[in-house]
């Protein structure tokens, strides 16, 4: 079983960053591609950003490339979203997921993620 906590979330203003972190249980994290989605109110759970198992290949919603950075350290068990240049339009629940032997097309697919965290707020005022 992994288990997956995130943190980092909060309460922050337009154009300013946040990191969020993801620490997961399992010393076989390093095996998993990682993912972080996010669902806002009203609206489904989107996909944000990923990471192969290696760190060797990311993939980014169109939203947020140019102003995110995932990354992983494997020796930690833990994964990064860095955000920056945050908008209102990024407030959600944040979560990471975790999933096995994907393909390039699976990064995206929140139904190849096995295992998900509790989630955590990111709020954006204006």
């Amino acid at each position: 079983q992994v288990q997956l906590v995130e943190s980092g979330g909060g309460l922050v203003q337009a154009g300013s960053s946040l990191r969020l972190s993801c620490a997961a249980s399992r010393r076989i994290f390093s095996s998993y591609a990682m993912g972080w989605f996010r669902q806002a109110p009203g609206k489904e759970r989107e996909f944000v950003a990923a990471i192969s198992w290696s760190g060797g290949s990311t993939y980014y919603a169109d939203s947020m490339k140019g102003r995110s950075t995932i990354s992983r350290d494997n020796a930690k068990n833990t994964v990064y979203l860095q955000m920056d240049s945050l908008k209102p339009e990024d407030t959600a629940v944040y979560w990471c997921a975790a999933g096995f032997q994907f393909h390039d097309s699976d990064y995206v697919r929140e139904r190849r993620y096995g295992y998900w965290g509790q989630g955590t707020q990111v709020t954006v005022s204006s």
